[in-house]
């Protein structure tokens, strides 16, 4: 029997207003403001401010923060996703090495580095990815490193460039259930990402996932998708709220109670996943440096 893929609604989410557990103020002085403007100086992107994560603060004084390299326009259309859809500019070689330098400007303890999807490159920019993890480990070699990387359209040579890097964490987000890809992320497939997370492992990876909540899925489908992670040996999964970036991305479908959150917690531990953040205002590197405290992989 054929999958029925459902028609996700934009425009603007109707819910009123947001519940309190999911208002926050990021504060803008101080050390936050200093770094903001060494990363602007560096002509670097971040997640942190690209997606207005409410997490920023408290990050940046722990001492972490998410890098997007390979430029700031991506090949895919993902319907949660506030990033640029179009054709990226030309390959910028410079960037690992101004990463690099903003993290230990930064004096991070550990630094996440994610990108957009650069489909048009033979390799998807993993010679990017390889570079930055190099320059990170030479100028900073006591900074802990998570790599949130794309599927590499399946190419196992270019997630083979990234993975012989050693970084601490390799993070692939699966992003959503199989039943809603179509609408939330319709250039990838699940089996692929799947496919990438188990190759990490077996590569002696700590591996990691994540996904949202309210973009329409059902309880059943969460607990199979945590499953599914799982069997894959993945040892960390992240479980966040969707939050629509703009009206002409995906509508917010419900606002999750954070008692729903600790119910699915409590869940993955009990599966065996070495450790979950799970709550309304989780992002994909939410703690991210907690991570370094395994003594080693979960099998």
């Amino acid at each position: 029997m054929a999958t029925t893929h459902p028609k996700l609604p934009r425009g603007k989410t109707n819910l009123g207003p947001r519940p309190p557990w999911l208002k926050v103020r990021t504060p803008t002085s101080g050390r936050i403001a200093e770094l903001d403007a060494l990363v602007h100086a560096e002509q670097l992107h971040t997640v942190c401010e690209s997606a207005a994560c409410p997490n920023r603060g408290e990050c940046w004084t722990r001492g972490t923060a998410t890098f997007m390299i390979l430029g700031n326009i991506c090949t895919r259309s993902c319907g949660f996703c506030n990033v640029l859809t179009g054709k990226p500019t030309e390959l910028d070689l410079d960037e690992p090495r101004r990463v690099a330098e903003a993290v230990r400007k930064m004096n991070l303890k550990f630094a996440v580095v994610t990108s957009v999807n650069r489909d048009e490159l033979a390799d998807g920019g993993a010679a990017i990815w390889a570079a930055t993890i190099r320059a990170i480990r030479e100028t900073s070699p006591h900074c802990g490193i998570e790599v949130l990387i794309p599927d590499f359209m399946g190419n196992h040579a270019a997630q083979d460039a990234v993975f012989a890097e050693k970084p601490d964490v390799l993070n692939h987000n699966v992003e959503t259930v199989p039943r809603l890809y179509v609408p939330v992320r319709p250039q990838a497939r699940m089996p692929r990402s799947l496919e990438l997370l188990r190759r990490a492992k077996q590569a002696g990876l700590t591996t990691k996932s994540g996904f949202m909540l309210g973009l329409g899925e059902e309880e059943t489908e969460v607990r199979a998708l945590l499953r599914e992670l799982r069997a894959a040996s993945v040892d960390i999964v992240t479980i966040g709220q969707y939050l629509q970036p703009t009206p002409k991305h995906l509508r917010v479908a419900r606002y999750v109670h954070p008692d729903e959150f600790a119910a699915f917690k409590a869940e993955a531990l009990a599966m065996g996943f070495a450790k979950c953040d799970s709550g309304p205002l989780v992002r994909s590197s939410y703690h991210a440096e907690e991570a370094m405290s395994f003594d080693s992989p979960v099998a």
